[in-house]
């Protein structure tokens, strides 16, 4: 399954390069296509904001299977909340959050669900 991702500080980009995926889509201004079933690795944006740019991307790119969002626990309830509304607006599961790029264990457990 395709891997399509949006990083602004880098923490979302650092994640995906400790997972080893080499073909991901980077997501920059949302006009991306990809004509195949993604996982969608996202930051959480303010507070708790799906990022613009997904927004758009999701818009025109409906066949999204899962989502995984980083954020950072210091936002406190707001911690990675884009994870939830995309998963809610487009009905597939937040199946992983993480803190900013992720620990070794986070990495692991990706792994897994990938």
């Amino acid at each position: 399954m395709k891997v399509v991702y949006a990083s602004r500080t880098g923490n979302v980009e650092a994640l995906i390069g400790k997972l080893g995926i080499t073909d991901a889509l980077h997501i920059e201004d949302g006009t991306e296509k990809v004509s195949e079933d993604y996982i969608l690795f996202t930051y959480t944006d303010g507070f708790g904001d799906v990022p613009y740019e997904v927004s758009d991307f999701l818009e025109n790119n409906p066949s999204i299977k899962g989502v995984i969002a980083s954020g950072d626990t210091g936002y406190g309830e707001a911690y990675c909340l884009a994870g939830d509304k995309i998963s809610e607006d487009y009905h597939v599961p937040c199946l992983y959050k993480v803190e900013n790029d992720g620990t070794d264990e986070d990495v692991e457990a990706i792994k897994e669900l990938l």
